[in-house]
């Protein structure tokens, strides 16, 4: 004996992405924000911030890992270079964030991972991740960024990182 066929109903979540749905979005940014900080690990990333930062992205701050002091574990600091080729200190660029985004691509650096987790872990700051990249050189760097970002996105589209900054209202 068999069942009538069910209909597949559409889900919530694409519903929410009906145009009929969209009037309901805010797209004015974050009252409050103090900032985003995009925060290149290695030189593949930071040709991925350098092609995102003229885009305008209100209080969006692209940077890379200029150099980096670590001892033991997660202490130790970080020196970060702006796209203009500034470079500052991981706490004053922290002091003014409420979101970082680390952007990775397949050989990103556990040390400079660690400690940018740590700090705004401390801080209270919501981390994301993206890794861009595939096989197991990608899997190797989600190991690496997993325990630093609540949010981690795994792509072989450098689109995605932009994407992601849109979502976050960057």
């Amino acid at each position: 004996m068999t069942s009538p066929l069910q209909p597949i109903l559409e889900s919530s979540c694409a519903r929410a992405t009906s145009a009929a749905e969209m009037r309901y979005r805010i797209n004015r940014p974050i009252a409050e924000r103090k900032g985003v900080r995009v925060i290149a690990l290695d030189d593949g990333a930071r040709a991925i911030i350098e092609w995102l930062s003229p885009q305008p992205r209100g209080h969006t701050r692209f940077l890379s890992v200029a150099e980096l002091e670590a001892d033991a574990g997660e202490r130790g600091s970080v020196s970060l270079r702006d796209t203009d080729g500034t470079v500052s200190s991981l706490t004053d660029e922290l002091a003014e964030a409420d979101v970082v985004v680390i952007v990775a691509t397949t050989d990103a650096d556990a040390a400079a991972t660690s400690i940018i987790g740590a700090a705004s872990t401390l801080r209270a700051i919501m981390t994301a991740a993206v890794v861009v990249g595939e096989g197991a050189a990608a899997s190797q760097t989600v190991a690496v960024l997993r325990p630093h970002a609540r949010s981690l996105v795994v792509s072989v589209h450098e689109e995605d990182v932009s994407d992601l900054l849109t979502a976050l209202r960057a």
